[in-house]
């Protein structure tokens, strides 16, 4: 027998929520099962809250481990995280979330700038990029405080967000190699965290896809298959991303003793109508390209859209692979013909940097934290050798 249990009930009186302390004699998971046979119905302005301290009661386990398992961290072993939030939800255990923010000092929010400008060369990355965070910080209650601007630049709203203390850490996209708002966030004492990466020697916690080593595979597969002339649709080009899958690029080019030709090198937004324009541009050209590298899928729908239009066949008479950052409402293998791509998810981008965040406000120092994904390379229709 477990010892007596203390627990509180909270009752609405006359306007003000007053707790009171009762100590029952019968365990905690006793009543509720007791409750579910007998059907007893309490008043619905008085319920009980349970604390984190009774479920620890309840599950003979510290206080500590119990908040870890709870919160996912790795040192909890997975059979001792799955038994504490099995008791946790048939005990109907809840975070008392006010209770832990008054506790921690913490706003328990992440904050986000949206420059309306750069959120338009992005368009659905963005939202996928957010819904990843979104469900990962959910799971505790955390929210996202997501700031549109009308100008870019985002370093007057950090030192808004510092002085507020309205959010626990911000979250950077979109780098460029000497970004300005490493050094202003360090100097504010902001915890931040980089989606991507930059040249700035200043420690930070950074998570960034292998542009590079994708860019420079999927060239090297064209080439492999007799392509030479092979036009290039980057993302803007002064953001490291773009600068990185450059550098791959060229360096597939040099590896087979070639060089691009850099008028069919351009960049910009990615979005069809920028995607179709300029391929269009590029088709009208003597010699005409044979292949193309999209840099998202969005801009791969305009090019896919111009070389209709200029009367050839994708896959046959024009290779294409485009990056796939994985919507699901734009599915390579439903697109007829199917689209060659390099692969990587931005939402599961997202939700690691959520996970990564949460590590980060229990301690784990930010200059530790770098990951670098590989890129999948998945070939289909597509792509085909270069046309006689």
């Amino acid at each position: 027998m477990l010892p007596p249990l203390a627990f509180t009930i909270q009752i609405a009186l006359n306007g003000f929520l007053v707790e009171e302390d009762v100590r029952l004699q019968t365990p905690f998971g006793a009543l509720v099962r007791e409750w579910n046979t007998t059907a007893l119905l309490l008043d619905a302005r008085t319920h009980l809250v349970m604390k984190l301290k009774d479920l620890a009661a309840e599950l003979g386990l510290s206080q500590t481990t119990v908040s870890r398992a709870l919160n996912g961290f790795p040192e909890v072993n997975e059979a001792t995280r799955q038994r504490v939030n099995e008791a946790a939800r048939r005990l109907g255990y809840r975070a008392n979330v006010s209770a832990q923010r008054l506790a921690t000092g913490r706003a328990g929010a992440i904050g986000v700038a949206l420059p309306l400008q750069r959120s338009q060369h992005f368009g659905p990355h963005t939202a996928e990029f957010l819904s990843g965070i979104g469900e990962r910080l959910a799971q505790y209650e955390i929210d996202i405080v997501v700031t549109p601007l009308d100008v870019d630049d985002e370093i007057p709203l950090y030192r808004r967000l510092a002085a507020s203390k309205r959010v626990d850490a911000v979250v950077l996209s979109a780098p460029t190699p000497d970004d300005k708002r490493i050094a202003a966030l360090t100097e504010l004492g902001m915890p931040f965290f980089v989606h991507g990466r930059c040249e700035v020697p200043i420690p930070h916690a950074w998570l960034d896809i292998d542009n590079e080593g994708a860019f420079r595979r999927a060239t090297s597969h064209l080439i492999d298959l007799g392509h030479r002339r092979i036009a290039m649709i980057n993302g803007p080009v002064d953001q490291t991303f773009a600068i990185h899958r450059d550098r791959g690029f060229r360096a597939a080019f040099a590896a087979h003793g070639l060089t691009p030709d850099p008028a069919l090198i351009a960049g910009g937004g990615f979005t069809d109508e920028n995607g179709f324009r300029l391929a269009q541009a590029f088709l009208e050209r003597t010699p005409r390209p044979t292949a193309f590298l999209a840099g998202s899928m969005m801009t791969a729908l305009g090019v896919f859209r111009a070389i209709r239009l200029a009367g050839f066949e994708l896959g046959k008479d024009v290779s294409m692979i485009a990056h796939d950052d994985v919507f699901p409402y734009l599915n390579a293998d439903n697109m007829v013909p199917s689209m060659s791509t390099t692969r990587s998810s931005i939402r599961a981008a997202g939700a690691r940097i959520a996970e990564l965040l949460l590590q980060m406000q229990e301690g784990k120092p930010p200059a530790s934290i770098h990951e670098l994904w590989p890129v999948e390379l998945v070939l289909r229709e597509s792509t085909g050798p270069a046309p006689k």
